[in-house]
């Protein structure tokens, strides 16, 4: 007997801050998009910039920029697993203008951009 296909499950993230962060990047040949958290991250060459988990923006901004990156408006530790991981943060996009959230993503990107590739 045959089995019956189960229906796809419908993404548990935000798909259109994603392809907000797709405008924001732009073509850039060296990110990748993988899916990682329970949602979608943005890699530069094999190094996590930014992503999508639920609701939430992704950043990475490293260790000597992770205490700047949570004095600002919107940031929170990035603790999906219940403790916070350092250089990490969630960005709550609700409230952010177009330029903000692109200045978010460029953060990331430019984090990841320097570090050696993988």
């Amino acid at each position: 007997m045959a089995r019956k296909a189960r229906p796809a499950k419908p993404p548990t993230y935000d798909q259109g801050l994603v392809e907000k962060i797709r405008v924001a990047l732009g073509p850039r040949p060296e990110i990748v998009e993988r899916k990682m958290f329970g949602g979608i991250a943005f890699l530069v060459n094999g190094h996590m910039a930014c992503g999508v988990n639920k609701r939430d923006l992704m950043v990475r901004v490293g260790p000597d920029g992770y205490q700047d990156a949570l004095a600002q408006p919107h940031a929170r530790p990035m603790d999906f697993t219940g403790k916070p991981l350092k250089g990490f943060v969630y960005v709550d996009v609700e409230n952010l203008d177009a330029d903000t959230l692109s200045a978010w993503v460029m953060r990331g990107f430019d984090f990841a951009s320097s570090l050696p590739p993988k």
